[in-house]
């Protein structure tokens, strides 16, 4: 998607000269009182060093390091506008090291860089060396809708900084809007590439032989969700053992009471056309902020592929407040990521196939505290003897009759304002309604997902940072994602139920040091 990225003031909040937050929709003025250096920087997810940061670019496996790029925006506080491509080295996936910018935006006369794809060019087919890395993004000279075209750059360094292979693009817009986003994948068996470009509401198929000269194949048209962006294509392998091909899209559903966030589809493809298993999309996130997401290979320590894992990484943003957070003001900076999550493709009782997400396993190994509160009883709201502004929940919430169950989280001292999420009746929520959100128009609060009450359990996995929730169901079933900003006094944590009685079972809080 593209790189546009204007500052804009907070539209109706406001930050008070006490540092917290103020909700647009107070009835007055409030001002919490908060440490002498307030951050509302992520704790434990990843974080924009300064200025600014939209979508993601898949990672790559390089030199026994993932190679994670992303748009970055290095003028965002000045006002001007503009994406490079950042990167940023993980081993683990949750601790990273910033090395700069690696893809230059304003060095050619086509501008700023947008979405795209890395690939390592193992056998030379680029004539760049084995080996070597290269990228095909969008670039809009004319920052215009028609003139969108991907462009090459290369890097023989390992990927830490790229050279562009001239300033002609290597597809150029066939006269079309929206021609974005290249997602570029090796097809091993017929020794060719394969490109999944973005165009509008339809993905567009291309092969080549040498990533330098694309030729058009086919596309795949969903309508409905408004602007496809950011296309994904890969094949994963279930634990009964069948291969199934996925596409991704992010895509805005709100229109149609859909989410705004990772649309896919299971199926099959021939190298040329994919073939889905039904019309309607599934979601890998039911939030209102995981945009931009990209999956990419799991790698084992010796590099070998799991076939059976994927990883994903989403923006905690959206473009309908983008430049509305409190971080501008408190850390120069505007831009977080998801946890990176663990992609599995898991078969249902009814015979279909769907994506289930966990956070990644290595995020074990940085934590700092835990909590056990064991099983607790609660009928209506049962306040715990826990603080914190960043930490992950879990527990099992079981039940004979009731009507819904949950948590309430970052909540208020006067328990006033709080983050909930759980499940009431046929379906799951999150709802930050609550509390601080950077949706103004106060339309979209409350995310929700299936849920069949009859199985009277529900396990939950809730990671709370202090500008996100990310709650996972049933082992990730379903995901929401929201950002949130509730003031940094508001650290307090309790359980409810409506109209029944239930018991949390082993509820385990965990702190995380990265």
């Amino acid at each position: 998607m593209g790189g546009i990225t204007r500052r804009a003031l907070f539209a109706g909040s406001a930050v008070g000269a006490a540092g917290a937050l103020l909700p647009a929709t107070a009835g007055r003025a409030v001002a919490e009182p908060r440490p002498a250096r307030a951050s509302y920087r992520a704790t434990y997810h990843f974080t924009v060093p300064d200025q600014w940061k939209n979508d993601p670019q898949r990672p790559v496996w390089i030199d026994g390091e993932y190679h994670y790029y992303y748009l970055y925006n290095a003028d965002y506080l000045s006002g001007a506008i503009g994406t490079a491509w950042r990167l940023a080295t993980s081993t683990d996936l949750v601790s990273f090291t910033d090395r700069g910018s690696a893809v230059p935006k304003d060095t050619t006369p086509n501008g700023d860089v947008w979405s795209g794809s890395a690939v390592v060019d193992t056998e030379n087919t680029a004539g760049f060396g084995a080996g070597a890395v290269v990228v095909l993004a969008t670039m809009s000279p004319h920052d215009g809708p028609s003139d969108q075209a991907q462009y090459l750059y290369y890097s023989t360094d390992g990927g830490r900084t790229f050279t562009p292979h001239g300033t002609d693009p290597v597809l150029p817009n066939p006269g079309v809007r929206d021609f974005r986003d290249p997602k570029v994948i090796r097809d091993a068996e017929r020794g060719r590439w394969v490109m999944t470009l973005a165009e509008n509401d339809k993905v567009g198929f291309y092969h080549s032989a040498d990533l330098k000269s694309w030729t058009y194949v086919g596309g795949f048209v969903k309508s409905g969700i408004g602007v496809l962006e950011c296309p994904d294509l890969f094949r994963i392998r279930a634990g009964d053992g069948t291969a199934k091909w996925v596409l991704g899209v992010s895509a805005n559903g709100k229109g149609a009471g859909l989410p705004n966030t990772y649309a896919y589809w299971t199926g099959s493809f021939d190298g040329s056309a994919f073939t889905a298993d039904a019309d309607e999309p599934q979601w890998l996130d039911h939030g209102w902020d995981w945009y931009g997401a990209v999956t990419f290979e799991k790698r084992t320590a010796n590099g070998t592929l799991d076939e059976r894992t994927r990883h994903a990484i989403g923006w905690l943003n959206n473009w309908d407040y983008a430049h509305i957070t409190p971080t501008i003001d408190t850390d120069g900076c505007n831009g977080t990521d998801s946890i990176v999550r663990e992609i599995t493709l898991k078969r249902a009782a009814d015979g279909t196939y769907h994506l289930a997400s966990r956070p990644v396993a290595a995020l074990d190994r940085y934590v700092s505290r835990t909590v056990r509160l064991g099983d607790l009883e609660v009928e209506g709201t049962r306040v715990l003897d826990y603080r914190g502004t960043a930490y992950e929940l879990t527990c099992e919430i079981t039940w004979d009759r009731l009507t819904g169950a949950g948590v309430q989280l970052r909540r208020s001292p006067d328990g006033v304002r709080h983050i909930d999420a759980g499940v009431y009746g046929d379906y799951a929520f999150l709802n930050r309604r609550p509390t601080v959100s950077p949706d103004m128009s106060g339309r979209w609060q409350e995310s929700k997902s299936p849920f069949d009450p009859g199985r009277r359990t529900v396990a939950l996995r809730i990671l709370v940072d202090r500008t996100s929730v990310e709650l996972f169901v049933d082992d990730g079933r379903y995901v929401h994602s929201s950002a949130v900003f509730p003031y940094l006094v508001d650290t307090g944590l309790a359980l409810f139920t409506v109209d029944g009685r239930a018991v949390f079972r082993n509820i385990v809080i965990r702190e995380f040091r990265v």
